[in-house]
């Protein structure tokens, strides 16, 4: 006599989508049209722009959603052995490419999670077909393979994945009275910058999304001597992952007119804290909690008078399951020993430009030259000559660091600052008055004040 262990669909199904939501289940499936390419360019990857040439579209309202690619579709072995399964049967699969894809359910995961019927449509060099998931299929516990059946050929590979039916919370966030779609827009344009960058286009109801990506103030010259405003560079190797690592500026120091701003709720747009890369996929973005170090090992938290300091870590290897990322691949896994051991690297960057942000404070700020440009770590590594690189022989990693010697103030004198609160109709006359501008800043005008009085007691 036996009983019945098998598993239950609607189990597996919620599951599976219970702590993921919707707009990371439509990033796993844009996850696998950059895979799809990477399969397509495996021996262009390292060139500038591999993704080149390659898109996808995603579609919806409240009656469907579709996202399609011209990405090399899925081989028909893939599909019949492990592309529908619920968890990939073999973790050595796809361990020659630089993915982060690890348990083979995101496919699955974001169809579960918005409706109750779908097709996947694909076209790859070997074979054009379709897979329904319907209603009927999720009610039977009893049968779990899927029909297949072939289709039309397209010239062009690629895939389509189209889901109906959808549950009402989804449908009323693809609706237009939600944010949802400006909320998808600036998560690929931030965590999908770099691939962006690099060639590949994404389409998000027509729209083309544009990319955002990492930049810092920095000169050759600053980083051939060492001296003045450049970044705090990292790069070494733990394991079979490559590691690079920067922090910096990526603007001048904020006014204090920003900082009140910022802290009445009214910021300007931010690229400070860390963004996390692994592969090339953005899991954290602009993070300022003490999960990339902020508040910890004396770092000081997260303060609108840090705005201007930025930092990039990127993480590679062509084995996905050794990157400190977690199953949603859109956050940072902190108790790996990759992690942990990088982020003393990161302290140490941040706390160098926390400590120059705080000798600037209650003094006239550097208005800094260079402006701000998009490059990598490991293009700034580049730029850095041989011996202007130090050993760090306490970590487990063995790698090699830039520590730039800033610019301090002049310690001749000491500032202060002088803070106090006026009508806003008496500012405006005084605006007007001097700068022929009512709303000229505030701290520009009483900073005059200051000193037209103070010449005429000179």
């Amino acid at each position: 006599m036996q009983v019945d262990a098998n598993p239950a669909k609607r189990f597996f199904v919620e599951m599976l989508t219970k702590d993921i939501d919707l707009k990371d289940s439509i990033l796993d499936l844009l996850d696998n049209c950059v895979d799809g390419v990477m399969r397509e360019r495996q021996a262009d990857l390292n060139t500038d722009q591999p993704y080149k040439g390659y898109q996808a579209h995603i579609n919806f309202c409240k009656d469907f959603f579709e996202i399609s690619d011209n990405c090399g579709g899925i081989p028909r072995e893939v599909a019949l052995e492990r592309a529908f399964r619920m968890g990939r049967p073999d973790k050595t699969i796809d361990k020659d490419l630089p993915t982060v894809g690890v348990y083979g359910i995101g496919m699955k995961r974001a169809i579960f999670k918005m409706g109750q019927n779908s097709v996947v449509e694909s076209h790859a060099k070997d074979a054009s077909y379709e897979v329904k998931i319907t209603t009927d299929w999720l009610e039977d516990d009893k049968n779990w393979m899927l029909p297949i059946a072939e289709v039309e050929p397209k010239s062009e590979r690629g895939t389509k994945i189209l889901v109906e039916d959808l549950y009402p919370g989804i449908a009323r966030l693809f609706s237009d009275a939600t944010g949802f779609v400006s909320d998808l827009t600036r998560s690929i344009s931030a965590y999908y910058g770099n691939i962006i960058l690099k060639g590949f286009e994404v389409f998000v109801n027509g729209n083309k999304i544009p990319p955002l990506s990492s930049s810092f103030i920095l000169s050759k010259s600053s980083l051939e001597s060492g001296q003045g405003v450049a970044p705090y560079v990292y790069t070494g190797v733990f394991q079979g992952v490559t590691i690079e690592l920067a922090v910096g500026l990526y603007r001048n120091l904020p006014t204090d007119e920003e900082q009140e701003e910022s802290l009445a709720g009214r910021p300007s747009t931010e690229k400070a804290g860390w963004t996390i890369i692994c592969n090339d996929r953005v899991v954290l973005y602009a993070d300022k909690t003490k999960v990339t170090g902020w508040g910890e090992a004396g770092v000081p938290q997260y303060h609108t008078q840090f705005v201007s300091v930025a930092g990039v870590v990127n993480f590679k290897s062509n084995d996905a399951s050794l990157l400190p990322v977690t199953t949603t691949k859109r956050g940072i896994d902190g108790n790996s020993d990759l992690y942990l051991s990088v982020k003393e690297f990161m302290r140490e960057g941040m706390k160098l430009f926390t400590d120059y942000t705080n000798k600037w404070k209650g003094q006239e700020r550097p208005e800094l030259e260079e402006s701000a440009t998009s490059v990598s770590p490991k293009d700034i590594a580049a730029m850095i000559p041989s011996d202007n690189w130090s050993q760090d022989r306490k970590s487990v990693i063995q790698g090699s660091k830039f520590k730039p010697s800033l610019p301090m103030p002049e310690r001749s004198k000491e500032f202060r600052f002088l803070r106090f609160s006026r009508p806003l109709g008496d500012i405006k006359k005084l605006g007007e008055h001097f700068f022929d501008n009512p709303d000229y800043a505030p701290g520009e005008i009483g900073g005059l004040c200051f000193d037209e009085i103070l010449k005429g007691i000179k």
